[in-house]
């Protein structure tokens, strides 16, 4: 004769997650993570722990003052205030500045903000989707060239203008001189 024993199944129980590590960059893109510890293991087919560590990316920026490096940061509009017209109100007399060629930078979001989803707009700013962002001669730098349009294959990080809280990285994939995004991509400012 053989006897049964029932044993409850008992779920396993987390503490309360620590606090975030540093940066592991001092300068650019690193990660930081956190942990948290097994109060009651799972026992008798008890609902499996949790994850018990979290990760995610930072931007370390421990500069010294005698340092060259300054991190860049994108910041972007949508393409809807792209200038591609000629100014009615320009005179003979004004003084004309010289325009610069754009040129386009092809991008792959790595990570964006659930406040971009406020926007119609910044909606398409979304994990994994490619990006084509616009370099226009108003945005450029004196070395011809916006602002935060990144390295090739290094993370970078950019920040919506006209929609608060919508930020985040991508990386530069490829990028095409004289030429124009299309519908519904972001420019440069």
């Amino acid at each position: 004769m053989c006897v049964c024993v029932c044993a409850l199944a008992i779920d396993c129980v987390v503490g309360s997650w620590g606090p975030w590590s540093s940066c592991t960059s001092k300068c650019g893109v690193g990660s930081t993570e956190r942990s948290r510890q097994v109060s009651v293991p799972p026992r008798n087919g008890g609902a499996p722990c949790p994850d018990l560590r979290q990760r995610r990316g930072c931007y370390g920026n421990a500069f010294s003052p005698h340092s060259m490096f300054k991190p860049e940061v994108a910041k972007i509009l949508p393409d809807s205030f792209k200038r591609n017209f000629k100014d009615p109100w320009r005179r003979p007399h004004m003084m004309i500045k010289e325009e610069k060629a754009s040129y386009c930078v092809y991008l792959r979001v790595k990570q964006a903000a659930s406040a971009c989803k406020l926007k119609q707009w910044s909606a398409q700013l979304v994990r994994e989707r490619r990006i084509c962002a616009e370099c226009q001669s108003d945005a450029m730098s004196k070395s011809d060239r916006c602002e935060g349009d990144g390295l090739q294959n290094i993370r970078t990080f950019w920040t919506a203008a006209s929609a608060p809280g919508c930020q985040g990285s991508w990386v530069r994939e490829s990028s095409s001189s004289h030429c124009r995004c299309p519908p519904y991509s972001v420019l440069f400012i």
